[in-house]
């Protein structure tokens, strides 16, 4: 049985940048609804492991009806931990440590860096999260997945997200997606990012 995990900040910490609404939403309904059919999932198949990334690395190895609805949830809630706790109440936090030299490294300054990331996550089509990873060379990289894929698959390890889907951001935004997600960089949590950073490498 997965545990889910509990939001470090009340539903209204959020904003003016996400409204207490989505947050509550986007938790109750989006979040602990793939936490839920993870748990139908592995009661049905009696899998009696928890550990998602353990079940992702050996999903060939598992003897399952169908591997695909595994995946997908498994996917929806490691992106959607991975993009709450990827944010908080504090604002303009900008990395700093080691976070900010390999930031500084890879895209020349902590602007460059931002600008890349909002146009990459303006480029996805449909809905799915853009994501600051590590990549296969341990350097960082900003990707884009479909629907609830997760770099784990692809063997990056995700660090920061923003969840892409209309629901975390129409009932504040409607069609201003450009807006949300530049007010994303409001409330990133770059202590927690450069925690990830520091336990990848």
């Amino acid at each position: 049985m997965y545990k889910a995990m509990d939001l470090k900040y009340r539903y209204d910490s959020l904003e003016p940048y996400i409204d207490t609404k989505t947050v509550g939403l986007h938790y109750h309904n989006h979040y602990l609804t793939y936490v839920n059919n993870l748990n139908k999932i592995l009661e049905e198949e009696k899998i009696k492991e928890d550990n998602l990334l353990f079940l992702l690395n050996n999903i060939d190895t598992i003897e399952i009806k169908n591997k695909d609805r595994l995946i997908f949830n498994i996917g929806g809630i490691l992106n959607h931990e991975l993009y709450f706790n990827s944010i908080n109440p504090n604002k303009n936090i900008k990395p700093q440590g080691n976070l900010k030299i390999a930031i500084e490294k890879q895209f020349g300054n902590f602007e460059n860096f931002k600008q890349t990331f909002i146009n990459t996550a303006l480029e996805l089509v449909g809905s799915g999260y853009t994501f600051l990873v590590i990549n296969s060379e341990k350097e960082l990289q900003i990707i884009n997945t479909s629907n609830q894929e997760t770099p784990y698959l692809y063997g990056m390890i995700p660090i920061m997200a923003i969840d892409l889907w209309e629901h975390a951001y129409y009932l504040s935004y409607q069609s201003n997606k450009k807006q949300y997600i530049m007010n994303f960089f409001e409330i990133v949590d770059f202590d927690y990012v450069e925690k990830q950073y520091e336990q990848a490498i």
